[in-house]
């Protein structure tokens, strides 16, 4: 037996080396001037430019217009992850609270057909989601960032599992003194809700932080540019020498990578329990 857990350890510490040797690399690697790590490629020991790459892209400013730095870019960046899990949390727990609480009919057909738009990605919508979005004058807007994106199928699936949980007694309960809909959501389902809120905000929160190719398509002008898009920008800015700012790159990799990981540190094990709350 304590052989056996010897081994589950030795899996599990291989598997974090894996995981986090790549981020260790990059970190080190952006300790160099862009020269050096144009000749040689990864470095596997810290160079003399110390936290110099992480304080040119915070601070100074740069791309096309020279007016951006990498502060713009993490607000934007916030604004689109925060904007994104809050609004798809908002849109699926209304959506899920109709379709279990209101006898309406055709509730589950009507359900199934908001489930079946994840057949429906983003890249399989993108240009008529650009046609629309540009059409309301939404391009190189915040709103344009976020609303086309807020609609989740799997959100509402996973608050009307947890929905479909609750005792009825308690919904007996609200009725008999004197709950209204709205009253009986506010005060008894987000409560009770907030396991779920947390896991399905972690989820949403590290895949609008990720985003890519909505924000390079719906925004031109280089303040609403995201720390995801800047990473190529710098990419195709070259300095003196023909060579890109590399440690900038390298730098800019591992500010993009934090926020997210904070946010899953801080919401582990809400999210853990929200997801096994929506089995129940």
């Amino acid at each position: 037996m304590k052989r056996l857990q010897i081994w589950d350890h030795v899996i599990l510490l291989s598997g974090v080396f894996f995981m986090v040797a790549p981020v260790v690399l990059a970190f080190i690697t952006s300790t160099h001037d862009a020269v050096t790590i144009y000749r040689s490629g990864l470095q596997f020991g810290f160079g003399d430019q110390g936290l110099q790459a992480y304080e040119d892209v915070l601070f100074r400013a740069g791309g096309f217009t020279k007016e951006v730095n990498g502060l713009v870019m993490l607000k934007n960046s916030l604004i689109l992850g925060l904007g994104f899990a809050i609004g798809k949390i908002v849109i699926s727990m209304l959506a899920a609270y109709a379709i279990v609480y209101f006898r309406f009919p055709m509730a589950t057909f009507c359900f199934w057909i908001i489930f079946s738009t994840l057949l429906l990605p983003l890249e399989v919508r993108i240009l008529p989601s650009y046609e629309t979005v540009q059409r309301l004058g939404m391009v190189n807007t915040y709103q344009g960032l976020i609303v086309p994106l807020i609609a989740s199928a799997t959100g509402t699936f996973f608050f009307r599992q947890f929905f479909m949980s609750v005792p009825d007694e308690l919904t007996e309960a609200a009725r008999i003194d004197g709950a209204g809909p709205w009253k009986f959501f506010i005060d008894i389902l987000v409560p009770l809700s907030k396991t779920m809120m947390a896991a399905i905000f972690i989820i949403m929160f590290v895949y609008g932080w990720n985003q890519y190719l909505w924000p390079t398509l719906i925004t031109t002008d280089e303040s609403f540019f995201t720390l995801v898009r800047g990473i190529k920008q710098i990419l195709q800015v070259w300095v003196g020498a023909q060579i890109p700012d590399y440690d900038q790159i390298m730098a800019m990799a591992i500010l993009a990578m934090l926020p997210p990981v904070i946010v899953v540190v801080i919401f582990q094990s809400w999210f853990v329990k929200g997801l096994v709350e929506s089995d129940k």
